[in-house]
């Protein structure tokens, strides 16, 4: 029997994604064997980013600046925008390097089973961004789901008004898939192969 504290720091564990009971118990025994070299270098990076973590109020990624590390990125195409669900997508996209403008994170997708409503998702803020000009092409990439196809529907409808470009990934994306847990290429693939949508 472990103590209340490593118990605690299994079933702490065992809440993440990808984790369960045995496997959360197998990383603590790790970490503690392993004390000086992986517990501690752990437990700083977790404090240093509980510290510093913050939303970006430009796109919604998190970060530990705001604005965001991409938002800040002088390299960056200001007239490009990709449109994600939520950070994981964001991110899955940008480690492909082959996007070169900017995101915006909708924090989520429109879902009646879900409660899920325009008004709860970051869409006028999007809309917003658009409005201020200077953006030719948005990308809309949204989960290969009914849901995420629902919000791109809904986004084209929001966004046709405007003088863009309106393109979303191209379809080969496994139906029911979610971007974070593509590899590499099929991303790619995906980004290369964008279609207008109107």
């Amino acid at each position: 029997m472990a103590s209340q504290e490593i118990e605690a720091l299994s079933q702490a564990l065992a809440r993440l994604p990808g984790l369960g009971p045995r496997s959360a118990r197998r990383a603590v025994l790790h970490l503690m064997k392993r004390r000086q070299t992986a517990l501690e270098p752990l437990l700083a990076a977790l404090q240093s980013v509980a510290q510093r973590l913050s939303t970006c109020s430009l796109c919604g990624n998190v970060d530990t600046s705001d604005p965001c590390s991409i938002c800040t990125d002088v390299r960056r195409d200001d007239k490009m925008l990709c449109v994600v669900e939520e950070v994981a997508d964001l991110w899955a996209l940008d480690r492909s390097r082959l996007f070169p403008g900017r995101y915006h994170v909708l924090g989520g997708r429109l879902s009646a089973l879900e409660g899920v409503r325009p008004e709860d998702l970051t869409i006028d803020r999007l809309v917003g961004r658009v409005s201020k000009g200077g953006i030719d092409e948005v990308v809309l990439a949204m989960n290969a789901t009914l849901e995420g196809q629902t919000t791109a529907h809904y986004l084209v409808e929001r966004l046709e008004g405007f003088p863009i470009r309106l393109s979303q990934l191209a379809h080969g994306l496994p139906v029911g898939g979610e971007l974070d847990y593509l590899d590499e290429g099929t991303l790619a693939q995906a980004l290369r192969a964008r279609r207008p949508i109107a």
